[in-house]
């Protein structure tokens, strides 16, 4: 059995090894044992029990949480010559008659369904007259009131047990802390089961954080960098979703935006516009992504900080599934931790208050963190790392320090002045002497600190203000407009009884560090081509252009140059269906590049 599921593997999927945790995953499943399965976004959860499904006698039934996920990954399954269908409110009667029909014929190897159509007393019995091998659940982490994304509907999956109690269950979920992962495994009842906790370093992705100054200029300095490449940005609320589409579209970007209130036709002609790569970026709320199966998202940008570690984790691994370089940029504003807590604060439940305060305090730390993001980052996970991982930007351009008793001393004396009445804004205004009405009108103007730090910039000022506050000098209230407070430690600053180090404000939305990660050694006019290539394929098959071969798959053609059927299947991600399907057109189109193009100076 083990080397009919190698061949499956190679044939069907493309690969010649397991990654990590797959293999023994997958013997647990042959052996009908229950699983909990802990694997980042990226490391080939579908795998643990697609793989096995091909060689169970019955069908595997998969747990998905969104129509659209469920979508995607039947077409990706199909694309592999894998018989798979799914089950959900958008099909008519007929259609789902039609996949019953198959399921009688044992046609299928794996179903799909919403957790509220498993659980339907009829859809149960169904199952249990045709037989089911496997059940895999997968976004496990819904079922924990302590995961960053709980669902209802999902706790009443701990049913399964009491109905397939010889079926075994196979949890998957790529960001579960300890309390989260014993709440899924006592909720399902997983009886004696194997357990697999990955490693949640990603190393394909550059964590960034940025000083949030003009968002908007930031945000699009960045996605000028990106080339045209697919990449995501995340924001907390609607409003600012849509405004900063409509932002972006102005610009001549290729830009779509997407959140819950918008009706199901449109979300789902957005996401299918993405996965095409018709549209360059996705603006959306934490609606969209939930185990998104598009492998070639190269960005995830957090416009607004994120609530939680592990929902930032989650995000920003939708960059760089396919192994690719990527990057996760968060453009953060501390006076949004303020904020934050205020609105954790409104939550009725005060033990999920507690916990949210708790997972949010977190979040602010790794924003404000001057270590090692990814260390922030796997150490809370539980993973001890202690070594900087030189791929971030901590790592790439460490915090450069001066003595900033003087400024410091001008702004909290400013804020002294204008009668701790006002916020950032206004008291940044007064520092470099504007004359605008309201300053004017407060009479600022003949203040003695009016004017006295106007040779530095508005944002060089505002990075020094928060700067105050993260020390504890300086508070916002954000009960009076998060009008600025005096703390009793600025005293002796004032006093110029205590020095202080602050940090130099990074003012710039690019930096001039180089990139230390490995430079991946490929032809890019060539990668360029295949890409059209597999454009039209995709359009004249009508699927997204990720399923007909990986961007990974088309840097190691570039790489390896196959020109014939043996050499291509050598290819990561090549198969015996893909090379049947695809073969012939990408052998030709290397042949035909190699033949027009020097053979010297063509890898970059």
């Amino acid at each position: 059995m083990t080397d009919t599921l190698l061949q499956y593997l190679k044939t069907y999927f493309g690969y010649s090894s397991y990654r990590p945790g797959q293999q023994e995953v997958i013997q647990a499943a042959m052996q009908g044992t229950d699983s909990f399965v802990l694997m980042p976004t990226g490391g080939g959860k579908s795998l643990c029990y697609q793989l096995p499904a091909l060689t169970l006698p019955h069908v595997t039934v998969v747990v998905s949480p969104l129509m659209s996920l469920m979508k995607d990954q039947v077409d990706a399954l199909k694309a592999n010559g894998i018989s798979a269908e799914y089950i959900n409110s958008s099909q008519s009667r007929e259609e789902i008659l039609h996949i019953y029909a198959r399921l009688r014929q044992q046609e299928l190897k794996l179903l799909y369904v919403a957790p509220e159509r498993l659980l339907q007393p009829q859809f149960m019995d169904r199952l249990s007259e045709l037989g089911v091998s496997l059940i895999a659940i997968d976004e496990a982490h819904c079922i924990s009131q302590w995961g960053h994304d709980f669902r209802p509907d999902y706790m009443a999956l701990s049913i399964l047990k009491q109905r397939f109690p010889r079926v075994p269950l196979m949890a998957l979920t790529a960001t579960a802390d300890a309390a989260t992962r014993q709440d899924i495994v006592q909720q399902l009842g997983l009886q004696q089961h194997y357990e697999y906790v990955g490693s949640f370093d990603r190393p394909n992705i550059r964590y960034m954080v940025q000083e949030k100054f003009r968002p908007l200029e930031q945000l699009v300095a960045y996605l000028k960098q990106q080339d045209g490449l697919s990449g995501i940005v995340y924001c907390n609320s609607r409003r600012k979703v849509d405004e900063l589409a409509a932002q972006l579209l102005e610009r001549g970007y290729s830009a779509a935006a997407y959140h819950a209130g918008m009706d199901s036709i449109a979300r789902g002609n957005v996401q299918d516009a993405f996965q095409r790569d018709d549209v360059q970026v996705i603006v959306a709320t934490v609606a969209f992504g939930m185990g998104i199966n598009k492998s070639n998202i190269r960005f995830v940008v957090h416009y607004e900080l994120s609530r939680t570690i592990e929902s930032y984790y989650q995000e920003t691994g939708r960059a760089g599934r396919d192994g690719v370089n990527a990057e996760a940029l968060m453009l953060f504003d501390p006076a949004d931790i303020g904020r934050i807590f205020h609105w954790i604060d409104q939550e009725e439940n005060e033990q999920r208050a507690r916990v949210g305060r708790q997972r949010f305090q977190a979040m602010a730390a790794f924003a404000e963190a001057q270590t090692c993001r990814r260390l922030v980052l796997l150490n809370y996970f539980g993973e001890a790392r202690q070594t900087a991982c030189g791929n971030c930007d901590i790592c790439l351009s460490p915090p450069k320090q001066f003595e900033g008793s003087e400024l410091a001393q001008k702004a909290l004396s400013c804020v002294y002045r204008v009668g701790q009445r006002f916020g950032m804004n206004h008291v940044i205004e007064v520092l470099r002497g504007s004359q605008s009405q309201k300053i004017q009108q407060y009479g600022h103007h003949q203040l003695s600190t009016w004017g006295i730090g106007q040779e530095y910039s508005h944002d060089f000022w505002l990075s020094i203000l928060r700067q105050l506050v993260h020390f504890g000098f300086l508070q916002q209230d954000i009960t009076q407009h998060a009008a600025l407070k005096l703390l009793p430690a600025a005293r002796p600053v004032l006093r110029g009884e205590q020095h202080l180090q602050l940090a130099v404000p990074r003012l710039h939305t690019s930096s001039s560090t180089k990139d230390k990660r490995k430079p991946q050694q490929y032809d890019r006019v060539l990668f360029s081509r295949l890409r059209q290539l597999r454009k039209h394929i995709a359009e004249r098959d009508n699927i997204a252009p990720f399923m007909v071969f990986s961007d990974a798959s088309l840097i190691d053609m570039c790489q390896r140059l196959p020109t014939s059927d043996g050499a291509m299947l050598d290819v990561s991600g090549v198969g015996q269906t893909k090379l049947k399907r695809y073969g012939d057109d990408f052998i030709a189109e290397i042949e035909h590049y190699l033949t027009d193009t020097p053979a010297t100076g063509k890898l970059a």
